[in-house]
């Protein structure tokens, strides 16, 4: 069962990432936005890719993150299907591994970008959510 869902806004997506950890919630949010735009379990990790950054405010990580992949996958051609993530103190660590875009894998809703919109960050009985709304 994924860790993640989804949440209505106008045209927009709003995704909700959760996990045990922080960091944990922002990768469920990194797999519930590429799921929009394929079947994670068609995507091959031959590729993987690495990036750091850093920003102490957690809610805006999030939003840094979710579009780091996307400008990560779009200059590499690649479509996302794994994702990894640690910290240290504002320092983020980033990896995410998939493969170049073939021609059966069904394309489903592109994302543009994560936005500032109902961004938010908290722990919830015990979990820490990590939500935002997608442009698509």
């Amino acid at each position: 069962m994924p860790n993640y869902a989804y949440f209505d806004h106008d045209a927009d997506v709003g995704i909700i990432g959760r996990g045990d950890r922080l960091e944990d919630a922002f990768v469920a949010a990194a797999e519930g936005m590429f799921a929009l735009m394929v079947n994670l379990d068609d995507i091959r990790p031959a590729t993987t890719v690495r990036f750091a950054f850093d920003e102490p405010d957690p809610e805006l990580a999030l939003a840094v993150w979710l579009n780091r992949l996307l400008a990560e996958a779009r200059a590499a051609g690649l479509i996302f299907g794994r994702f990894r993530l640690t910290r240290e103190n504002g320092r983020w660590v980033g990896e995410a591994s998939g493969e170049p875009w073939r021609a059966d894998l069904e394309r489903g809703v592109e994302v543009k970008g994560a936005t500032l919109t109902a961004l938010a960050v908290e722990q919830r009985n015990g979990l820490w959510e990590a939500r935002c709304v997608l442009d698509v």
